[in-house]
């Protein structure tokens, strides 16, 4: 396989926030460090010209669809100023213009005096080189319809890019959840603070390149908040693992055991166990059905396969294991019971995936040294609640499992969530591609996870860093050959060079 660089660490802010504190900082900049909203409200109408101009440069002719609060404000602004450029704008209200006020009803006057196009929402001019999305801000609580989604759909339907303002409108900024329906920009500008809804859920297939402007935010008003989750990525966990001294052997990286693979899944535990492998544990075990010994070992016999009928064949290969992984493939039936609690009641370090997240669920525990991997559908069976309302609060779903299961838990999906004892707030990794839509995606993680812990990281750390190393080792053998039929077994060798460094070479 031939490898190219891995992207840099982009240069968005690490720090991500909720809609309600985004509009307290704007609050703080305007009453307390004496800022008007008016000059805010000018400084992100001129952010958001440049980036058009800088990324549609031939543009000539542009819509603007304003709404009736700040969002529509900031249009307004957009709209003065590319007239001012020469540009051909077309000015399309969503809403009663009585409504506006403040500093929004102050641009939308600016405009009228300069004769611009200003008209309430009926089409979009086919010949418009961009469309501007500012139709609703970051407020957005309910679903959109009427005009509001007619509007919507035509800009969607277009053939021109769009560039939504703050957050393309009728996506949730908090959750990143649709809501009826929303804009798909080619590129979204967001202010003063980024909202974790850019980067979870359905806001990835939304929002376009994100770009940020700060508007001169004075850094003392974040000081008054505590941000809801930080961005993390392999550039900057890789660090995590230091280079190897030449005086070592296999038992300074530890030993993992991966129990799993009932009967028709020995491959899961099979990829779970080489993936530990591939990021360098110095050992890894497998406890599985005795029919899948054969086919492990005959595609890897690095692995050490045993077949197990129960607990009592397990227990001397608890003893000999520094991490446990469990539960890819592993099955709910009286086998994967018995290896289920036999593995609960060890006192090594646990990685907790699949059927046994379904029997933690059955009978729930805490412990401080384990970290748990569920998906969504996994997360609901988990906290008693249906999938859907789990993808609708993402993070006070991971806050909620972290609390009540205790060491750190991956809710696993579009921006990967990580809560940790101790450790506020979460992380969220926004790599990753679709191409993760397949079997055996999970179980690889598992055995990622479990590799780092064996290597003497912590359950923080191993979490997190597995995340990030996992989407990125699928982001690069994606750019390769593509999203659709990447399978599982492509990440072991991507696995191995990000893990080793190479890459930045």
């Amino acid at each position: 396989m031939t490898f190219r660089t891995l992207p840099p660490t982009d240069e968005l802010p690490r720090a991500l926030y909720t809609a309600e504190q985004v509009r307290g900082f704007d609050r703080i900049a305007i009453e307390q460090f004496d800022i008007p909203g008016e000059t805010l409200m000018e400084r992100a109408g001129a952010a958001a010209f440049e980036l058009l101009r800088k990324k549609w440069p031939d543009a000539k002719r542009i819509a603007i669809l304003v709404g009736t609060g700040n969002n529509g404000g900031d249009g307004f602004v957009v709209a003065r100023l590319a007239k001012k450029a020469g540009l051909q704008v077309q000015v399309l209200q969503l809403g009663d213009p009585a409504r506006l006020q403040g500093d929004a009803l102050t641009n939308a006057k600016r405009w009228e005096e300069l004769d611009g196009d200003w008209q309430a929402y009926a089409m979009i001019s086919p010949d418009v080189d961009v469309i501007v999305d500012a139709m609703f801000g970051t407020g957005l609580e309910r679903p959109v319809a009427g005009r509001w989604a007619e509007a919507i759909e035509t800009i969607n339907s277009h053939r021109s890019p769009c560039l939504a303002i703050d957050i393309p409108s009728g996506l949730h900024s908090d959750s990143g959840m649709v809501m009826g329906t929303a804009v798909r920009a080619a590129a979204t500008i967001s202010f003063i603070g980024l909202k974790l809804g850019l980067f979870s859920g359905d806001g990835p297939d939304h929002v376009g390149d994100v770009v940020f402007a700060g508007l001169d935010v004075p850094a003392k008003v974040f000081a008054t908040s505590v941000l809801t989750a930080r961005r993390v990525d392999w550039p900057k966990l890789g660090a995590l693992l230091p280079p190897r001294r030449h005086n070592v052997h296999k038992g300074n990286f530890g030993h993992v055991l991966i129990i799993g693979g009932n009967r028709g899944m020995g491959g899961a535990a099979r990829m779970a166990a080489e993936a530990a492998l591939r990021v360098g544990s110095g050992l890894v075990s497998l406890a599985t059905r005795p029919e899948h010994v054969g086919a492990v070992l005959a595609a890897r016999p690095e692995i050490m396969v045993n077949g197990v009928e129960g607990s009592v064949g397990v227990l001397p290969l608890l003893r000999q294991a520094d991490v446990i992984a469990i539960g890819p493939g592993l099955g709910r039936d009286d086998w994967a019971q018995a290896l289920w609690r036999a593995a609960l009641d060890s006192d090594r370090p646990l990685v907790v995936d699949a059927d046994a997240l379904h029997l933690l669920a059955a009978k729930p525990r805490r412990r401080n040294d384990w970290v748990l991997t569920p998906h969504p559908g996994e997360a609901a069976a988990l906290l008693g609640m249906r999938t859907a309302d789990v993808n609708a609060a993402r993070l006070h779903a991971v806050d909620q499992m972290q609390q009540r299961f205790g060491g750190s838990v991956v809710l696993k999906g579009v921006g990967s969530l990580i809560a940790s004892e101790g450790a506020a707030p979460p992380a969220l990794c926004s790599d990753g591609n679709p191409g993760m839509a397949s079997g055996g995606m999970g179980d690889v993680l598992t055995g990622v996870i479990a590799g780092l812990l064996a290597q003497g990281l912590s359950v923080r750390d191993a979490a997190e860093a597995g995340v990030c190393v996992h989407a990125a080792a699928a982001d690069w053998t994606a750019g390769v050959a593509g999203e659709r039929g990447l399978l599982a077994t492509d990440l072991f060798e991507p696995l191995r060079v990000l893990i080793n460094d190479r890459w930045r070479s």
